[in-house]
């Protein structure tokens, strides 16, 4: 199993386990991404920007994505609570992480959290951020399993509320 960048000709398999993440959201009553967000569009912007990753198995099947960035998001300015890390430092941030269905419960997502880490951790930069919706306490519990801290509530630049967590990294 590796994890690479996402290329365009990814986005149908990438859309797939999007839109099979909204469904599960859904089936949870969770209404996370429920407004035609994440999209096609979104994604391939991920794209252009370097910003989508895959993981793929070993028979080159996609069965995750994630988007990771190391640019500031601009949602964080402003936090009900306080970041570890001031925001005005560099720090990496998560969006948009789904597991293809078939894979769930195999700890893709504790993989992608690792990789994401060890390259901010080649960066020098000391600090992860990540939001969720409220009622995502899969995603709550993973984070907090990971170490990461409870910081605050911020508002997405569509005013959704979101619990927001933040890890320091360190070798």
């Amino acid at each position: 199993m590796t994890i690479r960048l996402s290329k365009i000709e990814d986005i149908p398999n990438i859309m797939a386990i999007i839109d099979d993440a909204k469904a599960y959201l859904a089936s949870q009553n969770i209404d996370q991404w429920q407004n035609g967000y994440p999209n096609s569009k979104q994604v391939k912007n991920d794209i252009l920007k370097n910003e989508s990753y895959v993981v793929v198995n070993d028979e080159d099947q996609i069965i995750a994505t994630s988007m990771f960035t190391t640019n500031s998001e601009p949602t964080y300015k402003i936090i009900d609570g306080n970041w570890i890390i001031d925001e005005s430092l560099n720090y990496g941030v998560i969006h948009r992480m789904a597991i293809k269905k078939e894979f769930r419960k195999f700890g893709l997502a504790t993989f992608m959290f690792h990789e994401f880490h060890s390259l901010l951790l080649e960066k020098k930069i000391e600090s992860l951020k990540i939001d969720t919706h409220e009622d995502n306490l899969g995603m709550q519990s993973l984070m907090k399993k990971l170490g990461y801290k409870y910081c605050g509530v911020i508002y997405t630049s569509y005013n959704a509320k979101r619990l927001a967590f933040e890890k320091v990294i360190s070798k």
